[in-house]
Formats: structure tokens, C-alpha cells, sequence
């Protein structure tokens, strides 16, 4: 509330824009510096190196060519800078992953979100969280970053590929890992069982390397703790135009998420050979969290808009974004929370700007259990 109170101080001298009130205000808050866990995972630093060499190995894969970081890599802020991943059967980094066979190829149907930060999912403003039921994926088909960390396993197009089915998936890279001793090693010091390696503890063991991935240091968090040099005057601004804008009603609380699905009418992208309905065929999917977004472009979760002015657009009825952009989500479906007119934007785009921190992991192991290619394909 000090916080809240500063800014509208500041933002007080701003004549042209609306001031927002203190309780709006009261809903952005910085992020904690250490992530919740749930009882059933607390963290270990046992638990945390199995997880990251898990989360860098391409054994986890169909054809040991994928791993977690050919989609969610540092350099690409955690996430990989395509409108659509490109997992199995996939070659390079970024923006230059590519499909090594053109007559076989799956792009993943959704935007990769970044992982950084994500262990903070469902922390809200009060500071309340339960990371056992935290929402994962566009559409929160998972609860957990244990849940949601296994499941690209059994995917087709992210990492599976056409090896074995997806019943089979995770059954085959336990038996894979199972004969590995430096993983049996690993294991054994992370989980004290009679039979260390197993699915579900893959997916804590990665859990609790995702939850060291905190990016809390940016300058919207320094401003927030106190440091009123943090931000400029135009991303004060910003902030001040991005909750009177209403973009606050959905991305709201420390992660810019309250982690519910919206009806926005989002284009599909035409790379899906059908259109994305969403949750439950609804077209609704989940608020992205706002957290080191500037690093993270393109956006939207078919990957459709290109960079932050074009969202602001989408958003902004006099700017182009009063019809519906998707054919299957008419006007009068979209959700009541869209907004009916962006203000300033440039400065909320300085503004989501300070949302990006400096400080964080980017650590690129030099080997792999398997003695396989670090991350994958990804040279």
C-alpha cells in the first residue's frame, strides 16, 4: 500500500491520464524472492541437480533429439522466440529451429510460454499460493509444476515423436534412465526409495530445478520494495495507463495472472491443421503471466502478434482490434473484462518493459547423464 500510495503521488501530476485508485493499485505487487513448494516436494540439492540435468537431456525424448531446453532455453529468456515450437524432428535454437526432415514435421499447437518465474503460478496478491494446485498450460489442463513437468514426455509433437505411444512414453524413458548408472546415482541421492526412478519422481526432480529459475530483481520489483528511482517517469506512466487501460483486471498480482481463462477471439495460427478451441472447446484460455514479457515475443497463445505494440493493438478497438480476430469467437463472445480502449500505450509498453529482470540462471551444463548432445538438437 506504500507502494500504492507513492505512485499515485507521482501519477497525480499526469494530466492527461486518468489517476488509478490506491485499492486498483494495491493488486501489483512484487514478487517474493523465494518460491513456494508443495509439502509433498520440498526442494533438496540432490533433487535440484537430478532436475537439471533432466531438464537438459535430450533422453527424455522419442528419438533423444529434444529436450526441456530446445523450447526453454536462457538464451531466448527461458522460451524459444517461435510462434509455434518446433519439438521433435527439430534442428538449431530460437528463431532458426527448423524441421530436419520437411516430410515429417508436428508443430506444437501453442506459444511457449517461458518457464522462468513459473514456479510463482497462482501466488496471489495477499501472498497466498498453492503450488499443488497451480494452473499449467494455455488451457490449465495441468495443476503443478510436478503434473505439468512429465507431460511433454508423452506428447507427439513436443517431445515424443513417432518412437513408442503415448501410453508408453513415460514407461519407456524410466526403463531408458534405469540403465544409465550416473541416473541411478542421481536418483538414488534425490529420492531415499527402493526404487528411485520412476515417473513421478522425474517430474519432482524437475519441479524443483524449474522453481530455481526466479527472475525477481526487475525494476518494477526494485520500485515496488521501495527504490522510487527504478522506474522512469514514462513507465510510472505506464503502469498508471496499464490498470486504468483495464489490463490490470486480468493481469493482476505479483505473476500479472489471475490465472483464469478468457474468451479473446485470438487468430489461430495457420500452421494448426485445425483451429485451437481451447478449454473445453471454449476458445477460452489462460492469462498469461506478464513477468519478463519484453523477452518472449511472439505472443498470444497461437503465437499470432509479433511484438507488444501489436497486442496493444489487438486490445485497442480504435486501433484495429474492435472485430473479432478469430472467425469461430464473435464479438459479443469475447469476455466482458476486454478492454474498450487502450490509453497511452507506448508507455505501457515502457512500462511492461520494466518487468523484465537481469538476474537470473542461464547456466548451460557442459554434459549430460546420457552423454548425449547437451540440450538436444540445438546446434
Amino acid at each position: 500500500m506504500l507502494a500504492a500510495a507513492a505512485l499515485l503521488l507521482v501519477v497525480a501530476c499526469q494530466k492527461d491520464i486518468e489517476t488509478p485508485s490506491a485499492a486498483d493499485l494495491a493488486t501489483l505487487t512484487a514478487l517474493p524472492l523465494v518460491a513456494p513448494a508443495p509439502a509433498s516436494n520440498l526442494s533438496s540439492p540432490a533433487k535440484i541437480a537430478l532436475g537439471r540435468a533432466l531438464f537438459w537431456d535430450p533422453v527424455l525424448s522419442g528419438g533423444k533429439d529434444v529436450s526441456c531446453a530446445s523450447c526453454h532455453h536462457p538464451a531466448n529468456g527461458y522460451a524459444d522466440a517461435l510462434d509455434l515450437a518446433i519439438g521433435s524432428n527439430g534442428q538449431g535454437l530460437g528463431s532458426a529451429r527448423h524441421f530436419r526432415a520437411p516430410n515429417d514435421f508436428s508443430f506444437n499447437k501453442r506459444n511457449t510460454p517461458t518457464v522462468l518465474n513459473t514456479a510463482f503460478n497462482g501466488l496471489a496478491a495477499d501472498g497466498t499460493c498453492d503450488p499443488a494446485a497451480a494452473a499449467m498450460f494455455w488451457d490449465s489442463r495441468a495443476q503443478s509444476l510436478e503434473t505439468q513437468s512429465v507431460m511433454p514426455v508423452a506428447t507427439l509433437e513436443e517431445m515424443r515423436g513417432h518412437q513408442y505411444a503415448e501410453a508408453g512414453a513415460l514407461d519407456s524413458v524410466v526403463a531408458r534412465l534405469r540403465h544409465i548408472p550416473a541416473y541411478a546415482t542421481l536418483f538414488g541421492a534425490a529420492f531415499a526409495e527402493a526404487t528411485p526412478i520412476t515417473a513421478v519422481n522425474i517430474g519432482k526432480a524437475i519441479a524443483c530445478f524449474e522453481r530455481t529459475l526466479l527472475a525477481t530483481d526487475s525494476p518494477y520489483d526494485q520500485y515496488m520494495r521501495g527504490d522510487k528511482t527504478a522506474l522512469s517517469t514514462q513507465q510510472v506512466q505506464g503502469l498508471n495507463a496499464f490498470v486504468t487501460s483495464g489490463c490490470a483486471k486480468c493481469h493482476s498480482g505479483p505473476m500479472f495472472s489471475d490465472y483464469k481463462t478468457h474468451v479473446l477471439g485470438v487468430a489461430d495460427n495457420g500452421k494448426n491443421p485445425a483451429p485451437d478451441a481451447g478449454l473445453n472447446g471454449t476458445y477460452a484460455f489462460r492469462t498469461p503471466s506478464l513477468r519478463n514479457v519484453a523477452l518472449t515475443a511472439p505472443y498470444m497463445h497461437s503465437g499470432t502478434q509479433a511484438n507488444l505494440q501489436a497486442v496493444l493493438n489487438f486490445y485497442d478497438p480504435g486501433r484495429g482490434g474492435a472485430p473479432s480476430a478469430n472467425s469461430h469467437v464473435s464479438v459479443g463472445q469475447r469476455d466482458p473484462l476486454f478492454p474498450s480502449k487502450v490509453t497511452d500505450p507506448q508507455a505501457i509498453i515502457a512500462f511492461l518493459q520494466s518487468l523484465t529482470a537481469t538476474s537470473y540462471d542461464r547456466t548451460v551444463p557442459a554434459a549430460v547423464p546420457s552423454g548425449l548432445a547437451v540440450g538436444g538438437n540445438i546446434q
